[in-house]
């Protein structure tokens, strides 16, 4: 388990960066497919390769069937599976670590200017206030962001699928105890047998239900982002205040031309009764000043 620590320091800062979906896939990854692979898998596959026994004495033919019953270890298989699917979110922390970094130097390039007075500088140097992190080192998922947190999203649920699509092409989802090789150098067709056939497909199925759990989960963030943003732009549409100028006419109510004359006539006299009303107030105010002057 030495090897994943490294590895696990890493993705744990990401759970400060990311939704609560993410924690719970950075969850699942931890516990069911790091711990699992490390404590019980390699135990399991320990043997794979010495107990591969084959009724010949034919030099090399073991070791041509066994290449050909599993081009690949399953442990490495599953070992280069949890490194792809983590490294697209690696890169979403490294490029939250350097969004943190640049508006941290931002943040202290406007005390100095707030301290000389002269933050109309520091905005005619075209820098940009910080948006995207706090002060407490936390980050709001939104713009850059938000496009390459769900980017990642997409490079995992892709490199997911591949890798379930690619262990069913190369040696599908159960073990079976006997193996039938007629490969060069075997002289005809050669019966091997595996070791613990039925606890490695235990083994199998279980790793790939924590994938198909993974591959969900990135799906629902992904929905959960979507849903997300659509309320934030309703929310701030509704925030808004619109003023009409004239009043809105339904086109049902309008059935012929006369109605269409009669509201433009009813809208020239109203303003014409308003501007009558405004000049009015203008002349009185006016006769007032001229009568405070005569005093």
């Amino acid at each position: 388990m030495g090897e994943w620590d490294f590895l696990g320091r890493l993705l744990d800062r990401v759970q400060t960066h990311s939704t609560v979906v993410g924690k719970i896939w950075l969850t699942v990854l931890f516990v069911f497919r790091i711990l699992v692979l490390g404590a019980g898998a390699e135990r399991v596959w320990g043997d794979e390769q010495s107990d591969f026994i084959c009724n010949t004495e034919q030099p090399g033919c073991e070791n041509v069937c066994y290449d050909h019953a599993f081009p690949i270890s399953h442990i490495r298989f599953w070992v280069l599976q949890i490194i792809s699917v983590s490294t697209p979110t690696l890169a979403y922390l490294g490029h939250v670590v350097h969004v943190i970094h640049v508006e941290k130097k931002v943040r202290k390039m406007m005390k100095k200017e707030l301290q000389n007075e002269k933050i109309s500088l520091f905005l005619k140097k075209g820098y940009k206030f910080p948006k995207y992190s706090r002060d407490n080192g936390k980050v709001n998922i939104r713009g850059r962001l938000l496009r390459s947190y769900i980017l990642s999203l997409l490079c995992k649920i892709l490199l997911e699928v591949g890798f379930i699509l690619g262990q069913y092409y190369l040696y599908g989802f159960t073990l079976q105890a006997q193996y039938v090789c007629a490969r060069f150098p075997c002289p005809h067709k050669v019966d091997c047998f595996l070791s613990r056939p039925t606890e490695k497909s235990i083994f199998i199925w279980f790793m790939l239900v924590v994938a198909c759990v993974s591959l969900f989960l990135n799906v629902i963030e992904i929905l959960y982002l979507c849903v997300k943003k659509i309320n934030e732009c309703l929310s701030r549409r509704k925030d808004y205040t619109i003023t009409p100028v004239t009043p809105v006419v339904n086109r049902k109510e309008i059935k012929s031309t006369d109605q269409i004359q009669n509201w433009v006539n009813c809208e020239l006299q109203r303003r014409d009764l308003g501007n009558e009303a405004t000049k009015s107030v203008v002349s009185e105010d006016h006769s007032a000043d001229m009568q405070e002057v005569h005093i």
